[in-house]
């Protein structure tokens, strides 16, 4: 666990953590060694001369109150360097899901995340603050307690150093016992919290179907496995407790009775015997909190090892020597692409002439989406080429690859801060006349005189605030305040009502005057004019070509554009 804690700290924050380990394991030698002391003082006590013990009293004493401030010190260091340390891994992580590939982040990878960046984190480093000392201590003292005993008398220091070994088998055993259990109990754990955010969202479709007072399910048995889960995760550990509670009073036991027959024998002084069974049961209760740390170790770990494959994920390669492109055309050569088991793009080639608009229409699941995100990278593709302005995607730096962009989605995340700072997300440098120009393009400007507080109206957590056609506005504002050559448009007015439609579309088409333009849409009003048209369907090109010529050869195009053209007509026969 020590090795994977090291790995996820990385180099820049290890050394702290090994200085700071290396401090608990002195403190743990000196607490051992410390009851070394108590033979002497045994011994005087037991003689013919007690007051001979005064000295030793004091050097023990002295020993004990330098434990207490390397205890105090190592301590100490923990908090701090757990703290450091949990502000660094916080930016280690950040600084790695930055550069991970967008397309790694589904649904379901968003979830894992944001539990992993919050409690996840937290509990993988309070192994630094809270655990890692009793365990040093738990581990190291009792090791350092059967040293002494070794010295004093190596036959009582065999008995008790044969339970060891024991000890340390049977934290492996549970260790290995355990993993399977708690990793199932931390996917039943997962599986309940979405089952609970899906009975929240689905409050509106129960209570549509008359089911409010009906028990949902789905969630009823994801919360009937979480408790299965958890006996078994309970039960695993008990074997692992008993086992080390019986070992440790049969070491302590063994001592006992081989003393005592030691010094029967006369083979060991009364104040030696002593001494040693004192520190024969000062290392019970160290022993026996280890069934406690091992059962929040390994919680932690489990923390610890989702940490770490975050972080090992391997992020986009960038380019040794970044290329620059000439000009801002678009073109994909042979392209092919495979996702979550299934060829998504088959051998694809086009290219979108600088300064042209480029529409792609096709069924849903024909690899429309997945053709933006191949020319913004945010996956690599697996065959082919993707290239801008002659360069390969995979040459260009991300900072600039991404600044020739200006990307306009159908689900827009907006942050929860106010209105223009949203819009200036594209531009962060510009003026407010800049910003308040593009709001205007946008037509958000008739969104913000609506708004009590106007641009100082803050949207809440992914512009929950708003509308979907408001939100829509002012990603188009921060597009048009980017002022990218490369505009990019996925099903933009899919979900909008048709004032939003027609004050989304009028923004479009001032974002999309004079650049390069690859859009995706089902309504097909909003591709009729682009210079080119490509049918997509399995992730090949079925047709290709103007809208005119499209229609006139009676294909997969013109069926699309007839089928959307049919409920305007069945509305005008029922006028």
């Amino acid at each position: 666990m020590i090795r994977m804690l090291l790995r996820v700290l990385g180099h820049r924050y290890s050394g702290p953590m090994r200085r700071t380990l290396a401090l608990m394991t002195t403190t743990a030698v000196v607490e051992g060694l410390s009851y070394a002391l108590l033979v002497p003082v045994l011994r005087a006590l037991l003689g013919d001369a007690p007051g001979d013990a005064r000295p030793w009293l004091g050097a023990f004493g002295a020993a004990v109150a330098g434990y207490a401030v390397l205890r105090y010190l190592s301590d100490l260091s923990g908090f701090r360097v757990g703290t450091a340390l949990l502000r660094g891994v916080y930016h280690r992580l950040g600084d790695h899901l930055a550069r991970l590939p967008i397309g790694w982040y589904g649904p379901a990878r968003v979830g894992e995340v944001s539990a992993l960046a919050g409690q996840g984190v937290l509990q993988a480093m309070s192994v630094i603050a809270h655990l890692l000392a009793p365990f040093v201590s738990a581990a190291v003292t009792p090791l350092t307690v059967v040293g002494v005993i070794l010295v004093l008398d190596w036959r009582l220091g065999l008995a008790a150093l044969a339970a060891v070994p024991v000890v340390a088998a049977i934290q492996i055993l549970t260790g290995r016992a355990t993993a399977a259990e708690d990793a199932r109990r931390a996917a039943r754990d997962r599986e309940a919290t979405g089952r609970v955010v899906e009975y929240l969202r689905a409050q509106p479709v129960l209570r549509a179907g008359g089911r409010t007072a009906e028990r949902f399910q789905l969630l009823d048995d994801a919360l009937r496995e979480v408790q299965r889960a958890s006996r078994r995760s309970t039960l695993a550990t008990l074997p692992g407790a008993l086992g080390l509670t019986l070992t440790v009073q049969a070491a302590f036991t063994a001592v006992l009775v081989l003393g005592a027959h030691l010094a029967l024998d006369g083979r060991v002084g009364a104040a030696e015997l002593l001494a040693i069974l004192v520190l024969t049961a000062r290392c019970a209760d160290p022993l026996l909190s280890l069934a406690d740390l091992g059962g929040k170790l390994r919680a932690a770990r489990g923390e610890l090892a989702r940490l770490d494959a975050v972080l090992r994920t391997e992020p986009l390669p960038q380019p040794a020597e970044p290329a620059r492109p000439a000009g801002h055309a678009v073109e994909f050569e042979s392209v092919a692409f495979r996702h979550g088991g299934r060829t998504v793009l088959d051998g694809l080639t086009l290219s979108v002439p600088e300064g042209q608009r480029l529409a792609v229409v096709g069924p849903s699941g024909a690899g429309k989406t997945t053709l933006l995100q191949l020319l913004a990278r945010f996956h690599d593709v697996d065959a082919g080429a993707v290239r801008i302005g002659g360069a390969d995607v995979r040459s260009i730096g991300t900072a600039e690859l991404m600044a020739r962009f200006a990307i306009v989605f159908q689900d827009v995340y907006l942050f929860d801060g106010t209105i223009e700072e949203n819009v200036r997300l594209g531009r962060p440098d510009a003026t407010g006349a800049e910003v308040r120009a593009a709001a205007a393009a946008a037509r958000l400007d008739e969104v913000v005189e609506r708004l009590p507080e106007g641009w100082s109206t803050r949207v809440g957590e992914g512009g929950a605030r708003l509308s979907g056609g408001e939100r829509q506005r002012v990603s188009i504002a921060r597009a048009l305040l980017k002022d990218a050559p490369i505009v990019l448009l996925d099903e933009v007015t899919s979900a909008l009502d048709p004032v939003n439609e027609a004050a989304v579309h009028a923004g479009i088409e001032r974002l999309m005057a004079g650049r390069t333009v690859v859009m995706v849409a089902h309504r097909m009003r909003t591709v009729r004019h682009a210079d080119r048209i490509v049918f997509l369907d399995a992730g090949r090109i079925v047709e290709e070509g103007g809208h005119d010529e499209l229609l006139r050869r009676g294909g997969r195009y013109a069926d699309f554009w007839n089928l959307s053209l049919a409920p305007a007509a069945g509305g005008r026969g029922r006028e």
